[in-house]
């Protein structure tokens, strides 16, 4: 299975951190945002990765250049801008295979197992939600059993993991638009699978999110 990071985002709610450095490579416990995704890609048997960008994107690819160091082989889909993930994904696509591939957001921290998706049969989507996080109590998506819903009590926040068939992308076209509705018609169809994980997740959506996380490393590494 090949996968995708999602590198390309402003990170307006990160400035001024933002405004010199690209949000993947933002340090946390002494590495950059992305390598901690990387090493943990890697350490699940996947080790072909895509890696979008665009805001100081040429940043992110000299600083992980090809990815061999980390045991990796990166490949970069440049954006001039950045065309919001339904976009990013299709333009990518071409690196990505004929294959259902994994797709994770950059700005999140995590020990999912991601081994464990490498063998599941995808129809169009399946989903990684986890329980929501204070700063987005409402949710994003309903579970029944393993079927995602787009409604449903609980709902659950999409955790920024999931794998995807290319068919889900069929008939999009080129140029900037979201993943979501996509996934929503899909929904409908009763196409999308998912799972809840409750172990360790975070999104680095803003600087106390990022200290957190890196004080979180540094715990564990005491």
């Amino acid at each position: 299975m090949r996968a995708m990071i999602l590198a390309a985002g402003r990170g307006e709610r990160m400035r001024p951190l933002t405004d010199h450095t690209p949000k993947p490579l933002l340090r946390a416990g002494g590495r950059p945002l992305i390598e901690h995704l990387v090493v943990a890609l890697v350490g699940a048997g996947i080790t072909e990765m895509i890696v979008n960008t665009a805001h100081l994107g040429e940043q992110v690819e000299a600083v992980m250049g090809d990815g061999s160091r980390l045991g990796a082989r990166l490949h970069f889909s440049p954006e001039r801008e950045a065309l919001e993930t339904g976009g990013g994904i299709y333009r990518a696509l071409p690196l990505l295979g004929d294959d259902p591939f994994l797709v994770i957001n950059g700005d999140i921290a995590t020990d999912f197992p991601f081994e464990t998706l490498t063998a599941l049969p995808i129809q169009m989507a399946h989903l990684v939600l986890v329980p929501n996080p204070e700063h987005h109590p409402k949710g994003d998506f309903g579970l029944d059993g393993s079927t995602v819903l787009d409604g449903g009590e609980p709902r659950y926040t999409f955790g920024g993991i999931g794998v995807y068939h290319p068919d889900l992308f069929r008939e999009s076209s080129p140029g900037r638009f979201p993943l979501a509705p996509l996934l929503r018609t899909a929904m409908g169809r009763q196409s999308v699978t998912g799972q809840l994980y409750e172990g360790f997740w975070m999104d680095i959506g803003t600087v106390e999110r990022l200290q957190s996380f890196d004080a979180y490393l540094n715990a564990r590494a005491a």
